[in-house]
């Protein structure tokens, strides 16, 4: 997502829609996030395991974007 909104074009955040389908967080995609992340050629997200859940030890892990 971040990579089609660095892109930026009509074709790009017609993609993003049909995933997302909230116009805010694709505006938000393309104008906030596509800036941040201009100079970054990829590796836009850190994912960290937490460990297992109780109950039916699912495997449970943290996502985030990095700066």
């Amino acid at each position: 997502m971040i990579t089609l909104g660095k892109r930026g074009d009509i074709h790009a955040r017609r993609q993003a829609l049909a995933v997302v389908r909230d116009r805010e967080v694709v505006t938000k995609l393309f104008t906030e996030l596509s800036e941040r992340y201009r100079d970054r050629s990829g590796g836009y997200t850190r994912i960290l395991k937490v460990g297992y859940r109780e109950g039916d030890n699912a495997p449970v892990s943290i996502i985030e974007c990095v700066r």
